[in-house]
């Protein structure tokens, strides 16, 4: 496909979410309509329909009936698979997605939260593909049950994470800053290096979770049980909030402190 075709793509999707931000219905997405159409003119693709395919998929992601947005998902995941090069553009437009479908913070009423299937697709796919570019960041996830996945690396910065299922999981170098943990399920979870600052961990369960490296400067640790805990190497400061009765040596801890 010729630069040109590439460049009139991008205007199309640009064109169409300035349409949808005069509406205050769709004024969100068609905000994400606009940043896709700005990433789509550095997208290099062969097929001359897969533009086309795209941006029906992003269209149909703003629709009112939840069939029709997940028919879109549905739609992005085939894209991502035909062509290798379109794989970040569609991580990051599946990632948009959920912090409008699902964001954080919310005005829904504490007790009502829970995954519609149009979001629980959305996690799926991009919790599902091994190397995905995954950016949860402000997105409610309340009890999301993430157990045993591998999210090496992913972000979720000021995210909810409260009373998620995250047994066994892999968040190796993960950006969790300022996410709420509470009550969070995290046994056995590798968090090598991750970055913990400022997050509310109070009430997890962080029994044999490995630390390692891991920057907990700020975190609320309050009430958290560590038994058999890793943190060698893990980075403190004043503002990191123990369990009453932690001591480094209950736990294997060798603690850097700033």
């Amino acid at each position: 496909m010729s630069k040109r075709m590439v460049r009139l793509g991008a205007v199309a999707l640009v064109v169409l979410g300035v349409a949808l931000l005069a509406s205050p219905r769709s004024m969100v997405f068609g905000g994400l309509l606009v940043v896709a159409g700005g990433a789509l003119a550095w997208l290099q693709v062969r097929d001359g329909q897969l533009v086309t395919r795209y941006r029906q998929a992003v269209e149909n992601l703003g629709s009112d009936q939840a069939e029709v947005r997940i028919d879109g998902l549905h739609a992005l995941e085939q894209i991502a698979k035909e062509a290798a090069r379109s794989r970040v553009l569609v991580d990051d437009t599946i990632g948009d997605f959920l912090r409008e479908r699902s964001p954080w913070p919310t005005d829904q009423p504490p007790g009502q939260a829970g995954a519609s299937p149009d979001v629980e697709k959305a996690l799926a796919i991009l919790l599902g593909r091994p190397g995905a570019a995954v950016d949860l960041s402000h997105v409610d996830l309340r009890g999301a049950d993430l157990g045993k996945r591998e999210l090496a690396g992913a972000v979720a910065r000021r995210s909810n994470l409260a009373g998620a299922r995250l047994f066994g999981t892999c968040l190796d170098r993960c950006v969790l800053d300022a996410t709420d943990l509470t009550q969070a399920d995290l046994r056995g979870a590798s968090l090598r290096e991750a970055s913990l600052r400022v997050a509310h961990l109070e009430g997890a369960d962080l029994r044999a979770a490995d630390l390692t490296d891991a920057d907990l400067r700020g975190a609320d640790m309050r009430a958290v049980n560590l038994d058999k805990a890793v943190l060698t190497g893990a980075r403190v400061n004043r503002g990191t909030l123990w369990p009453p009765d932690f001591t480094p040596a209950r736990v294997s801890a060798s603690l850097f402190s700033d």
